[in-house]
C-alpha cells in the first residue's frame, strides 16, 4: 500500500514539474523613443493586457528596448530581442517593423498605430495580412488633411505653414505631398522641415523661425510623438500655433489635434496578443483600423496666442482644454 502511495506521489510530481518549470511567454517591445516619451502608450498597453485577463509575471513577461529616436538602431535592437526567443514582438513605427521583418519570418509581429501599413508594404492586405505581421493602423494618412481644413477655419488669413516631418519615415513623405496639395487649394504654401533625430529639433526650429510661418503642422510620426514636450516648448517660444494628429500634443500645450486615439490603439493591441497566445496566426488576423477620430482644442493656448476659436469648432470638439 505504501509503495502504491509513493508511486501516486511520484506520478503527480512528474505531471506538475513541467508546469512549474515552464516560463510565461515573453512579449518583446521595440520602442522608437525613450522610456519617458513612451510611458503613456506603454501603460495603455499594460492596461489592455489586464482588461483581457492577462497578468504580467503570470501569463506573460516583458522585455523592452528603446531606440532613443535613432532609427538606425532598430536592426541591432531587433537582434537583441530575437535572441531572447520572444513569443511576440511589438513596435510602433514602420522602420522598426521592417527591421524585425528582415530579421525573422516566424516570430509573430504586432504593430501599433502604424501609418499606412499596406502602402508601406508591411502587409499583403488589410483583411489578410499574410506572413508573420499584423496589428493596428492609425489611418493618419487619411486624417491628416483634416488638419489643414481646421487650420484654415481657425486661421483664415494663413498664407504659409511649416510642416515638421521625419525623412526616415516613408509615410511622412507621402503625407507632405498630400498636405501641400490640399494647402495649395486654400492658397497656402507648405514647406517641410525635416528632423531625423531628437538632436535635430533645435536646428529645425531655428530654420522655422526664419521662415516665419503662420502655423506649424507636426506630422504623425513615432519619434516626433516621443519628443512632443520639446516640440511644444520650442513652438510656444516662437508663438507658433501648432496642429498635430495626436491629442497628447494638445495636452502638452499645442493648439489643436485631429486624429485617432493613440492610447486606445495601444490598449487594443492587447487583443492581438491574447489571440496569438491562444493559437491564432498573424496572417489570419485582419489589420484593425480606427473607427473614430478625435478633435481636441487647447483653449488656454488659443487665448495665450490671441486666437479666437470659432464656436462651431468648439461645439464639434471631443475635448476642450480650458
Amino acid at each position: 500500500m505504501k509503495t502504491f502511495r509513493k508511486s501516486i506521489v511520484v506520478m503527480l510530481l512528474l505531471i506538475a514539474v513541467p508546469c512549474w518549470a515552464q516560463a510565461p511567454p515573453l512579449i518583446a517591445w521595440l520602442w522608437p523613443g525613450t522610456p519617458e516619451g513612451s510611458a503613456a502608450a506603454f501603460g495603455a498597453f499594460k492596461d489592455g493586457m489586464r482588461e483581457n485577463g492577462l497578468v504580467e509575471g503570470k501569463d506573460y513577461t516583458l522585455d523592452v528596448r528603446y531606440a532613443g529616436g535613432k532609427y538606425d538602431r532598430f536592426p541591432s535592437l531587433a537582434g537583441e530581442l530575437l535572441k531572447l526567443n520572444p513569443t511576440i514582438i511589438m513596435m510602433s513605427t514602420i522602420a522598426a517593423v521592417r527591421a524585425v521583418q528582415k530579421a525573422t519570418k516566424t516570430v509573430p509581429i504586432v504593430f501599433v498605430s502604424i501609418n499606412d501599413p499596406l502602402g508601406s508594404g508591411l502587409v499583403a492586405s488589410l483583411a489578410r495580412p499574410g506572413g508573420n505581421t499584423t496589428g493596428l493602423s492609425s489611418q493618419n494618412e487619411d486624417a491628416v488633411n483634416k488638419n489643414i481644413e481646421l487650420l484654415r477655419e481657425v486661421l483664415p488669413r494663413a498664407s504659409r505653414i511649416a510642416v515638421l516631418s521625419n525623412p526616415d519615415n516613408p509615410s511622412n513623405l507621402k503625407m507632405f505631398d498630400r498636405i501641400r496639395a490640399v494647402a495649395s487649394t486654400f492658397g497656402i504654401s507648405a514647406k517641410a522641415f525635416e528632423v531625423s533625430t531628437p538632436k535635430g529639433l533645435a536646428a529645425a526650429f531655428s530654420a522655422i523661425a526664419q521662415y516665419r510661418p503662420n502655423a506649424l503642422l507636426v506630422l504623425p510620426e513615432a519619434m516626433l510623438y516621443d519628443q512632443r514636450g520639446v516640440i511644444t516648448k520650442l513652438s510656444t517660444s516662437q508663438r507658433i500655433p501648432t496642429f498635430a494628429s495626436q491629442s497628447e500634443f494638445v495636452t502638452s500645450g499645442c493648439l489643436i489635434s485631429f486624429g485617432p486615439n493613440r492610447l486606445d490603439l495601444s490598449r487594443r493591441s492587447a487583443i492581438y496578443v491574447k489571440k496569438i497566445l491562444g493559437g491564432a496566426k498573424p496572417a489570419d488576423l485582419p489589420v484593425e483600423q480606427p473607427t473614430k477620430f478625435n478633435l481636441v482644442v487647447n483653449l488656454k493656448t488659443a487665448k495665450a496666442l490671441g486666437i479666437s476659436i470659432p464656436q462651431s469648432l468648439l461645439l464639434r470638439a471631443d475635448e476642450v482644454i480650458q
